[in-house]
């Protein structure tokens, strides 16, 4: 949750995904490098790279007796990507941060989404994990969904529990594919790349490192940290994994983001173009050692199920995408109480329009009528 301001609202209202950019990269750079390494005539290396991705069943189709299919991505696609950051294997996985990817039936551009992991929704019964159904914050239904009697929890049987919440809360019918993202591997990902160049829009100062990249020293006085910060000046810049990572958490005024959690999430989307681009820079899609060093990070954090597809069949299929071609959104949202008397949050009725546009195919025509729904890359 979100600090309290002297008039007490809440600063934040999407306090509840400060992480979903980092789902994007590292689901993003699996599928964008391996299509990379399609483009340049890496074929025979890409079931090497498949193999380092984990496998699970996500959405209970083993169970349903769910036909498989092989090789025969096609469009639309909406994708479900979940991120987690677990404490131990005993304790119940959130979902730290949601997010869907919209290709539509041409599959050559996309569109992401994210929901607020704060969202209050109705979770439906889920009787794998003896759940009865209720109302709360949506990161909760992968907590809910998780329980498996005598044994630690299961991200991917909490994932399907989310994956049904998600769709009740959007209207999305079916999910096409979906992956589980442990932030653990996000440094190492960005480092095997090289880093990243990226435009920083305005000077900001980081709350949690110092210059070196340690971690600031907790004020002994009170809240917050005390001692030298890190600085993230104003213009193109070339930022390594931890200054990545560090940079897009940023979301105070006093550290140069005036718009607070919305300056963050303009941020994270503004990272996630430039990884895309970086992805498919000739630096690394011709670079076999880089290329390889890089997938295999992604793979390492990366849990995937296609519903009969593998992450290089939707790699092939996605291949086309850019990232000039990925349109970023923002949903409108609002809190639901302020202060102590806070619940979560609810999305306003115009992202209702925004579901069924997607449902028709219609985004592009939504877009040009709702322009305030754009996230700028810069």
């Amino acid at each position: 949750m979100g600090k309290t301001g002297k008039d007490g609202r809440r600063s934040s209202i999407w306090s509840g995904v400060p992480r979903w950019a980092r789902v994007c990269t590292v689901f993003g750079v699996v599928l964008m490098l391996l299509s990379g390494a399609v483009l340049v005539g890496y074929e025979t290396l890409l079931s090497r790279y498949e193999g380092s991705v984990g496998k699970a069943d996500l959405f209970g189709d083993k169970a349903a007796g769910a036909q498989e299919r092989k090789s025969n991505v096609k469009g639309p696609l909406n994708i479900l990507l979940v991120g987690i950051d677990p404490r131990d294997a005993k304790t119940p996985p959130l979902a730290d941060s949601i997010m869907v990817l919209h290709v539509p039936a041409s599959l050559d551009r996309a569109y992401i989404f994210s929901v607020p992991r704060d969202l209050y929704v109705d979770i439906p019964k889920f009787d794998k994990a003896g759940y009865r159904g209720g109302s709360g914050k949506i990161n909760g239904a992968m907590s809910h969904g998780s329980i498996v009697e005598g044994k630690n929890p299961s991200a991917a049987q909490g994932f399907e529990l989310l994956a049904k919440t998600v769709q009740k809360a959007t209207g999305i019918d079916r999910f096409d594919a979906g992956a589980i993202i442990n932030f653990t591997g996000f440094q190492k990902i960005v480092d095997a790349m090289g880093g990243v160049d990226m435009y920083i829009e305005r000077e900001v100062k980081s709350e949690h490192r110092e210059p070196n990249g340690k971690h600031r020293k907790g004020n002994p006085y009170g809240e917050g940290y005390i001692g030298p910060q890190a600085v993230y000046k104003k213009g193109n810049q070339h930022l390594s994994g931890w200054q990545a990572l560090d940079y897009v958490r940023q979301r105070y005024p006093k550290n140069g983001v005036p718009d607070a959690d919305y300056g963050r999430q303009r941020h994270q989307q503004q990272f996630i173009k430039a990884m895309v681009s970086q992805a498919f820079s000739a630096d690394v899609v011709t670079n076999p050692i880089k290329l390889d060093r890089v997938i295999r990070a992604a793979g390492q954090s990366l849990t995937f199920n296609g519903r009969g597809s593998s992450v290089v069949d939707f790699a092939i299929a996605l291949k086309g995408i850019r990232s000039e071609n990925v349109e970023l959104i923002k949903l409108p949202g609002e809190g639901i109480g302020t202060g102590n008397g806070y619940r979560g949050e609810r999305l306003l009725p115009a992202a209702d329009d925004f579901f069924t546009a997607l449902g028709k195919e219609q985004l592009d025509a939504f877009l040009l009528e709702h322009p305030e729904f754009r996230n700028k890359a810069k």
